[in-house]
């Protein structure tokens, strides 16, 4: 039997909740650390049964004594770190924003430090959105896995500050961690932050709702299966070092998001639409290293947009489908 017992930080999020359920299907022992205490998410894509294996710690990330406590009292081998405030949360609330997702990490850090002899690498959710988009090259547009970050929100910044934090911990406690970058998640759960409005779409469509996407142009997608899959496999690498790797997925135009929104809901033809208005980061990115965390899962986009609508359906005729749930006002 393994030994391995996870702990996921911010697990009540979209990510959180998928990366708690493909723990939970392998087998292995997971302890949610959040400082919400609505598992909606959870209940999206978990069975009862599954809901009821968990074990629940209502802990914030910014009490250092409340994580070391989770650590100790649970026996966590293995953190995955992704507690953190969104964009439009981190832009609302700076001080807070650093509070959890600066000094957060920190305390995760330095909570594995005195824990050292019995833990796993560190993973933390870094982010393709501390780049600018004039951090790729300025002919190919092509975003190099060792290029220099220019974030241009408090978000980014943030993010970027966590992969220095990761870096001295390596140099002065031999801590070893890997940060992953995702762009654009889409899939359930996906309810709140900058890019989530394609999943919303999604759900307008099954509601037969009209819906406006808030960008456009072309971005790197990716379910967030996919995501969640991808930090497991980075906990249970036994990389050393300070890794950091941009994560790959599907670059896809939003009139191809429309599209394919379309073709599984022809219903909804017509009535979703999107802001012509392109992101502000780089769309074209190199993932150089995060083939050493082994086979990596990539969803092709028209099967996440499939599943999505199919897992929404069948909320909808369970009557559970609830819109303020889904981010739709």
């Amino acid at each position: 039997m393994s030994q391995e017992r996870f702990l996921v930080t911010g697990a009540l999020g979209c990510i959180g909740a998928w990366t708690v359920r493909t723990l939970l299907r392998a087998g292995l022992p997971v302890v949610v650390f959040d400082r919400a205490t609505d598992p909606r998410r959870l209940r999206l894509i978990l069975t009862p049964e599954e809901l009821a294996s968990i074990t629940f710690v209502a802990g914030d990330v910014t009490e250092p004594a409340a994580v070391g406590a989770a650590l100790d009292t649970n026996d966590i081998t293995n953190v995955i770190h992704l507690a953190a405030l969104q964009v439009p949360f981190c832009r609302a609330d700076p001080v807070l924003g650093a509070q959890v997702n600066v000094v957060g990490t920190v305390n995760v850090f330095e909570a594995v430090r005195r824990r050292a002899e019995r833990m796993a690498p560190v993973v933390y959710a870094g982010s393709v959105g501390m780049f600018d988009a004039a951090d790729a090259d300025a002919v190919s547009h092509h975003l190099d896995a060792a290029a220099t970050a220019h974030p241009t929100n408090l978000y980014g910044v943030y993010k970027l500050a966590n992969e220095g934090t990761a870096r001295v911990y390596w140099l002065e406690n031999g801590i070893s961690s890997i940060g992953l970058r995702p762009m654009t998640v889409y899939g359930p759960g996906r309810d709140q932050g900058l890019t989530s409005t394609p999943t919303k779409a999604i759900v307008a469509a099954v509601l037969g709702r009209p819906y406006r996407i808030s960008f456009g142009g072309r971005t790197l997608y990716q379910y967030a299966e996919d995501v969640a899959r991808t930090m497991v496999l980075a906990s249970r690498s036994g990389l050393t070092g300070v890794h950091a790797y941009n994560m790959g997925g599907s670059a896809v135009d939003m009139s191809e998001v429309v599209a394919a929104i379309e073709a599984v809901v022809p219903e909804s033809a017509g009535s979703i639409t999107f802001e012509n208005k392109p992101l502000p980061f780089p769309d074209d990115i190199d993932t150089t290293g995060l083939e050493s965390l082994g086979e990596l899962p990539v969803t092709p986009f028209s099967d996440g947009i499939r599943q999505s609508a199919e897992l929404y359906r069948q909320l909808l005729s369970e009557g559970r489908l609830e819109p303020a749930e889904q981010g739709l006002e």
